[in-house]
Order: structure tokens, then C-alpha cells, then sequence
């Protein structure tokens, strides 16, 4: 079937609900919340788009062919789309409980959970669904901490998710950052992560890439989460909070990899992204070839 007819579940795959009993591979939720931003809105449209896009890469019984490899990857692998979290408009307390409950049911019935984001405020919740993962590692793509206390008198912002894990999650040890850059970081915030511990990479330090995935957690239960600001928005603009000088496509996928071979992966969400900003289609076209990517170096590595 063409790329354009049918039915958008993410790459083809089959839709499932999570009122019945299953289990599969992989599974996809999206998490259209946006309510958190504070800057451009527009990532609650993300999922779709991501799902809409990702019909270039719909996953074939027998595989994709690697040029790179000589062989077929991902053969007969169980993907199974599950739909979105419904949503209530105005209730982010109400919209968090639901989502962790949705997060809970797809970790339930999948070796690997996939969230479609939404804001970076659905990592919380999506966290508290793995509350019970011994020795719980984040490895965090981003150009930004998001380990503000408050922002505008709120703690529940896209800038605090992981302030919030880490209070709430006593299974959580570690949280990695990677790509960090821009001239709005808050220094509460870094110096609150650094004392707690955490590894903080910025930008400056991204070309020496081995010495970068030297310092990747190793033999641990690891949650991935890729906000799109960490790339380069000359080649991802559909993102609601922009940094000059982000990471190229294939530096992110590198990143990836390393995590998923160095770890045992949890779960992956990705976050941030804001379809209405980029019109040709490219950065949802990039973003569903990521999570592919990262489904490659998960299961067929």
C-alpha cells in the first residue's frame, strides 16, 4: 500500500487497545499534550503528523534490506500501534494520571514502550510508570536541562519533568544529559543536577563523540528521552523552542545506538515537536525515521 492511502497507525502497524490482552515487541502511544510550553504551541499535533510520516517506513514482513549490512533487519518484528491517550483539555492533573496509566498498560504488554509526545512535560508522568524498574537510568537528548524547580509559578512546566523524577522516583539513580546549550539555562537548576550527581554534556564538548559515549551509563535499565531541539533547527525547525548549533541527524542516531548497546532500554519517548512549523513535512519525515532507527538498535542491532 502507497505511503499515502490507508489508515495512519505508525509504520503500518497493527492498531491495538489497551482494554484488551496482547503483547508484542514494541508498542506506540501518543501523548498529545501541549499545555506545558512555553513558548511556540503545537506539539499535541505531533503524534499524528509523526504516525502520518511514518507511512514511508512501514515495516514489511520480511524486514527492511541494510545496504550497509547485506541483510534484512527487523524481520517479523511485533510492532503494535495503540492510539493516543485521551485527553482532558483544561485538567493537567487529571491528564497526568491518565497518562501514566496508559504508560503502565503498554509496559504491561511490550518489551519496548514508544511515546509520541506532546510536550517534554509527558516524560513525568510516562516516568512514574516505571517506578518499579530496579536502578532506573535517563539518558536525556536535549538542548535543555528541564530540571527547573519552578517556572511561572508552576512545577509541572516542560522545563521540570525530570526536577519531578527525580523527587518522586526513588528507583531513579542517574540522568544523563547530552547536547545542553543556549544563553537561557537556569543556574538553580544545573547546580540542583550536578549535585545530585547527574552527567551534564553540553554542546562544546559533542565533537569528541567517543569520549561522549565513554561517559553513557553501562549495563543499566535505561529510559531514552529525545527532545527534537537537540538537533540543529537548520535541519529540524518544527520544534517549539529552537538552539543554534544542535546536533546532526546522524550524531543523534550514534548517540542511540550507543545507549541501546551499552543498556538494557526501557522505554523512549520523543518530545518537542511542533509540525505546523515546518511545512515541506521533513522534520516529521525525520523524526518517524528516528524512532525506526532506534527500534533498529534495540531489537536488530
Amino acid at each position: 500500500m502507497l505511503p499515502f492511502s490507508g489508515i495512519s497507525s505508525f509504520a503500518r502497524a497493527p492498531i491495538a487497545s489497551l482494554e484488551q490482552d496482547w503483547r508484542a515487541d514494541a508498542g506506540v502511544l501518543g501523548v498529545p499534550f501541549d499545555i506545558a510550553l512555553g513558548f511556540r504551541p503545537g506539539a499535541r499535533f505531533a503524534p499524528r503528523a509523526i504516525r502520518e510520516a511514518s507511512l514511508r517506513y512501514a515495516l514489511p514482513t520480511e524486514g527492511f534490506y541494510d545496504l550497509k549490512t547485506d541483510r534484512q533487519r527487523l524481520v517479523n518484528l511485533e510492532l503494535r500501534d495503540v492510539g493516543d491517550v485521551d485527553l482532558p483539555s483544561l485538567e493537567p492533573e487529571l491528564a497526568r494520571k491518565r497518562i501514566e496509566f496508559a504508560a503502565r498498560a503498554l509496559r504491561s504488554r511490550v518489551r519496548l514502550p514508544v511515546f509520541l509526545g506532546g510536550d517534554h512535560s509527558v516524560s513525568y508522568p510516562i516516568l512514574r510508570a516505571f517506578d518499579d524498574v530496579p536502578d532506573l537510568h535517563i539518558v536525556q537528548i536535549d538542548a535543555h536541562l528541564d530540571f527547573t524547580d519552578v517556572r511561572n509559578d508552576t512545577k509541572f512546566s516542560n522545563s521540570s519533568p525530570f526536577r519531578r523524577a527525580a523527587e518522586d522516583l526513588s528507583n531513579l539513580k542517574h540522568i544523563t544529559t547530552l547536547g545542553l546549550r543556549g544563553v537561557r539555562s537556569d543556574r538553580e537548576a544545573v547546580q540542583a543536577a550536578k549535585s545530585r550527581g547527574h552527567t551534564l554534556v553540553p554542546i562544546w564538548e559533542m565533537d569528541d563523540l567517543e569520549q561522549v559515549i565513554s561517559r553513557l551509563p553501562s549495563g543499566k535499565n535505561v529510559y531514552l528521552s529525545f527532545d527534537v531541539d537537540a538537533f540543529d533547527p537548520g535541519f529540524f525547525p518544527a520544534t517549539s523552542s529552537p538552539e543554534p548549533d544542535g546536533l546532526s541527524f546522524a550524531t543523534a542516531v550514534k548517540l542511540i545506538q550507543a545507549t541501546a548497546s551499552r543498556n538494557q532500554l526501557v522505554g523512549f519517548d520523543l518530545v518537542e515537536m511542533t509540525p505546523n512549523l515546518d511545512s515541506s513535512g521533513n522534520s516529521a519525515l525525520f523524526a518517524a525515521r528516528l524512532i525506526m532507527e532506534t527500534l533498529l538498535a534495540v531489537f536488530d542491532a
